[in-house]
């Protein structure tokens, strides 16, 4: 045990809380409370002069709530007194039986530490007292009704759907109130709505959406911390949430960015497992973006005979490996077996038994570093990039401009803008893909036209494959080229394009031909196509038909219209996995038509590709989002050719993966065709033994893949977990994002891969938040506060929802959640909501003190939050929406647009992006924008305005508030209830299971949702 000590100190000293980087007892003083400015747009006389309630709450007098990781604290086990004013006596009641499973805030703000056996009292609800209750589909009594809720629909253009938005608080507008009848008949509701649902407590006291836990100020406070803090990985093993932007230290263990455990502290057995009801998995996204200022991977080449590995389980040499019989043999941290050290690789090693030259080698200090790898490795000779680009040219592209801005989207991916051009230390327009790299252009509709761009010929040459039954290559060269010894041709063949096929009218394209096609190009390097498709592939082999007529009895849709049941396209997608090669396809529906995503997006999803969806595609609107995003896409870190394998240590044992890859048997590598820097994949482990507490757990992730510069190369992330014999001890160690992350995952696998519906998924997710909490209020911990909003909003998706949506949506977002990263799922379930009516001087430029941009606080995503003539951001990450109140003031609209806009009707409805201009706000915004673009997945970012009463994009605003009563499930304050109440009979042993309809063994209670046929 001595030899491990010295890299293992889990447990060691002082016993703090691994959530809290100061690494102190004592808890934090309490915060300065800065002033709060007043908003310089009035209205109406004092109409705006208050904070919004989320900003209210951010800056009270107490430290901010132990959200996550308590970063901004000490110690968090005592619980110190509360001040008596914040807490009024009807709330001693709700206090007592929310705190039963902590949902409350946890101010910290005395110093005396209590005696132990007090440390587990309950989380006292503590937050300024709120104006506004869960909205049931009328407004509670005597709450001030605005224009936008009294107002006849018929009349206001707004429809009854909008009625999901509970009242306003702080309301300032007040016309004549509507009576209950009188607004249940403008509503369109029939008959009588129950009121506000209330915790049956002693007491009876109302829930207020207030005293709930924040998921804006969880963020916002540990943000806060990062600004001015680095985060070592081996020091302190609980990561920040995935939505703070934070310079990582690599210092042995691999960095969240690259790999999150749900559990940093495992527990020893499967039972203690077990009672915890959390799952065991590690979510990787292994080519993940660094940060500025992190350092960057490590390349090490050990030449022909590649890097020592162990002889029996193959793992990677890593910092976690012990060197012995000084430093002869080194043993697998993995197996425990002891393997010869390679003559080339010894080195003596101290009388502790450390290597003399460890700090000289980055595999023996950093958690991920890269090996390039010799030929036996190889699968083929590995060249650079072969980038394909696939244009759809049929009628419907030409006609609504989706033709043309794919094409200038190409070219600004490939050479950037006339404005924005950077050039290289010789004064070369800079390259955007690596060297090496090679583009290709294939044009398609009835029939496959391929072109000569050869840098040698003045103009590009076309050629047309007219047999699509038998699909063949008719170029030999010049097919693919160097795009900038090609510019010219290749710039003249984009900007022609469209021109030249305005006069063929052919409305039916010929996809899957055109794949074969791009197959049999790249059958002998594999590489990578961008594919833009605007209509149903009804021509040729493999065509498709309208299979959703929207008409679904029951109300949700039929399970096969979710996955592809045509040979033809299930058999493209694994020849191209076989070939290292995968597609992104970039689909428009420019008239809101079916496109048969879970058909076509299959063949992405396999491949390990990705899908761009723009379901109502507008040229002038969408223009800008479809060039960042086809930019994205070429420019990011890409690999292909791609497998992948995860080891742990013995005592645990892989018992699935999710996302997109192909296995073809259970336990063999993962094959993916292409991977970027925004997939990620989840992993569940079980147990086949019991582990020993006193070693730590291990786990490593090796992905050998071709880079776009043509180099093989392996990419190790080891990851670290301690490992106690009391599960209690292991839940101050849970990772909130990538436990809701992979329940996400497991249950995207599920509806895809077993006979469960989307009722079925539903009710486990439910099951599941109350197992999870009914373990959590046991052992009385801060960790998980906000994962129940998480839940919600998960239900709440597109990809699990109750009532009507459509397929091609539901499954677009289904194969997102699969692929997607913590970062990147935590904004698509709780999106950023920002007031910009009222921002500080400051906010919005750089922080004199941290140098970093200092951002608004976020508020809650609830239309209780929102304020007469307010304007708000929100950011999902997949888009973001501007949305105006229809009192907005017109000072405000002319500084953000300009002096000639003073209304909202006098706005643009397709802008996408803010002017220039010289004003305060319109700099605060702009700047705020841009720092909203480098936290964000793959989605390009530009903004759709949403005014009230005039723009259909306020019902995607509407739907993005996840914390009121809407998407077919209820409210956060409802939910919270509903959810108490469960734990409550399950902690009483009163509660029955619902059975959902797909058999689940045993073995999946503690391994989450597993297909069936693991």
């Amino acid at each position: 045990m001595a030899d491990y000590s010295m890299y293992h100190a889990l447990g060691r000293g002082e016993n703090v809380d691994p959530n809290n980087p100061n690494r102190t007892s004592q808890p934090a003083p309490p915060q300065f409370q800065p002033p709060v400015a007043t908003n310089p747009y009035q209205q109406q006389a004092a109409a705006y002069n208050n904070a919004p309630p989320g900003q209210q709450q951010f800056v009270s007098t107490h430290a901010p709530p132990q959200a996550h990781g308590d970063y901004l604290q000490g110690q968090p086990q005592p619980q110190p007194h509360l001040h008596a004013a914040s807490m009024s006596p009807d709330d001693s009641a709700l206090a007592a039986q929310m705190g039963g499973i902590s949902l409350g805030a946890d101010p910290y703000t005395g110093t005396a530490r209590r005696k132990k056996k007090d440390r587990h009292a309950y989380h006292t609800v503590d937050a300024p007292a709120g104006s506004s209750q869960p909205f049931n589909g009328m407004p509670p009594a005597d709450t001030p009704v605005t224009a936008y809720l009294n107002a006849d629909p018929s009349l206001a253009g707004i429809t009854p759907q909008m009625n999901q938005f509970p009242a306003p608080v702080n309301s300032y507008f007040n016309p004549p109130v509507a009576s209950t009848a009188e607004f249940a008949t403008r509503s369109g509701l029939g008959e009588a709505v129950p009121s506000p649902t209330v915790v049956p407590a002693s007491g009876q006291t109302k829930v207020s959406p207030d005293e709930m836990p924040s998921v804006p100020i969880s963020r916002d406070s540990v943000q806060q911390y990062f600004l001015s803090n680095v985060y070592p990985t081996f020091e302190r093993l609980v990561p920040p949430p995935a939505t703070v932007s934070f310079v990582a230290i690599d210092s042995g263990n691999a960095s969240p960015k690259f790999a999150r455990l749900t559990l940093n502290n495992l527990p020893a057995t499967a039972e203690g497992l077990r009672s915890t009801a959390l799952p065991l998995g590690l979510l990787l996204q292994p080519l993940a973006p660094l940060q500025a200022g992190e350092l960057a991977i490590p390349v090490l080449d050990f030449g022909d005979v590649g890097p020592p590995r162990c002889h029996r389980c193959r793992a990677y040499i890593n910092p976690f490996m012990m060197f012995r019989s000084g430093g002869n043999k080194f043993v697998c941290n993995l197996c425990n077996y002891a393997n010869d050290t390679p003559p080339e690789y010894f080195c003596a090693t101290s009388p502790q038994g450390v290597r003399v030259d460890r700090d000289q080698r980055p595999e023996l200090t950093r958690g991920t570093v890269e090996f390039v790898v010799p030929k036996e490795y190889w699968t083929k000779e590995p060249v650079g990039m072969r980038y394909l680009f696939v244009i759809d040219v049929t009628q419907e592209s030409f006609n609504k401009g989706f033709l043309e801005s794919f094409c200038e989207g190409i070219l600004a991916a490939l050479y950037g803008g006339a404005q924005d051009e950077e050039k290289d230390d010789n004064g070369e327009p800079k390259r955007r893909i690596p060297a090496g790299a090679k583009v290709g252009f294939v044009t398609f509709d009835k029939e496959v036209h391929f072109y000569n761009v050869s840098p040698a010929l003045e103009q590009a040459q076309m050629m047309i494959m007219p047999d699509i039954e038998d699909p063949f290559v008719p170029l030999s060269e010049g097919l693919f080229v160097d795009p900038y010894e090609a510019k010219a041709v290749i710039s003249a063949l984009l900007t022609r394009l469209p021109q030249m096929f305005s006069n063929f009218k052919n409305p039916e394209p010929a996809l899957l031909s055109t794949l074969n096609s791009a197959f049999a190009a790249l059958e002998k390097t594999g590489g990578k196509i961008f594919c833009s498709v605007s209509a149903l592939s009804t021509w040729g082999p493999g065509r498709l038909f309208l299979r959703d007529d929207g008409k679904h009895p029951g109300g949700e849709p039929d399970k096969k219209l979710f996955t592809t049941e045509h040979p033809a396209w299930r058999k493209i997608a694994e020849k191209m996995v076989s070939i290292g090669a995968g597609v992104d396809f970039f689909m428009a529906a420019p008239s809101g038509g079916y496109l048969d995503i879970a058909t076509v997006g299959h063949v992405s999803s396999t491949t390990g590709g990705e899908t761009f969806y723009y379901p109502n595609f507008i040229a002038p609107r969408d223009n800008t989002r479809l060039s960042l995003e086809i930019k994205h896409a070429v420019t990011r870190e890409t690999g292909y050719q791609a497998l992948m394998k995860v080891r742990c240590s013995n005592g645990l044992q892989v018992s699935a993966y999710h996302g997109n890859f192909i296995q073809h048997t259970f336990g063999a590598d993962l094959e993916i065709g292409v991977i970027d820097a925004d997939k990620a994949l989840a992993v569940s482990f079980g147990y086949d033994g019991k582990l020993d507490s006193k070693l730590d757990a291990h786990f490593q992730a090796a992905l050998l893949y071709t880079t776009a510069s043509g180099q093989r190369r392996v990419r190790c992330c080891n990851v670290l977990a301690g490992v106690s014999e009391n599960a209690k001890d292991t839940l101050k160690f849970i990772d909130q994002d990538a436990v809701y992350t992979i329940l996400a995952k497991e249950a995207a696998t599920k509806l895809s891969t077993t006979s469960s519906n989307l009722k079925d998924i539903r009710l486990g997710l439910t099951e599941k938040t109350i197992d999870v909490l009914a373990g959590y209020r046991r052992n009385f911990l801060s960790q998980l506060k906000e994962f129940s909003m998480y839940m919600l909003s998960m239900i709440k998706s597109r990809a699990f929802k109750g009532g009507n949506e459509t397929t091609d949506r539901r499954v677009h977002e289904l194969r997102l959640i699969r692929s997607m990263g913590a970062l990147e799922l935590s904004l698509y379930l709780y999106p950023r909501m920002i007031p910009v009516h009222n921002l500080e001087p400051d906010d919005g430029f750089p922080d004199e003190k941290t140098g970093h941009l200092k951002m608004p606080p976020s508020i809650r995503t609830s239309f209780s939050r929102v304020e007469p003539g307010g304007v708000y951001l929100v950011d999902n990450g997949q888009q973001c929406l501007l949305w105006f109140h229809a009192q907005t003031s017109p000072n405000l609209i002319a500084d953000l647009f300009g002096e000639d806009k003073t209304s909202l009707q006098s706005l643009d409805a397709y802008t996408s992006n803010l002017p220039v201009l010289q004003t305060h706000l319109n700099a605060q915004v702009r700047n705020i924008v841009e720092f909203l673009r480098t936290m964000r997945g793959s989605k390009g970012l530009t903004i759709q305005l949403a005014r009230q009463g005039i723009d259909g994009a306020e019902y995607e605003f509407a739907r993005m508030l996840v914390e009121d009563r809407n998407n077919e499930a209820q409210s956060y304050v409802d939910w919270l209830v509903h959810i108490h109440k469960a734990v409550q009979l399950e902690l009483g042993g009163h509660r029955k299971k619902e059975e959902t309809s797909d058999s689940v063994s045993s073995l999946s209670q503690f391994t989450g949702l597993r297909p069936s046929y693991w």
